[in-house]
């Protein structure tokens, strides 16, 4: 997870560091560190995707019926 920023001579490390959290949002490297922090069993991982498969089917079905 390699992430590089580019600052211009004297640009602000504010800046700089809005810059820095919007490339780690984007490529969703924050969420990912975050689901990676505690070991997940594979039927718990398995549960938590089936979960919110259903919940995306329950919202698809939900707005098509609209």
């Amino acid at each position: 997870m390699s992430v590089e920023i580019k600052i211009k001579k004297g640009e602000q490390i504010d800046k700089a560091l809005r810059k820095l959290k919007k490339k780690l949002e984007t490529e969703n490297i924050l969420r990912d560190v975050r689901a990676k922090r505690y070991f997940e069993k594979p039927c718990e991982e398995r549960r938590r995707k089936k979960k919110v498969q259903a919940f995306s089917n329950m919202l698809r079905q939900r707005y098509e019926n609209m």
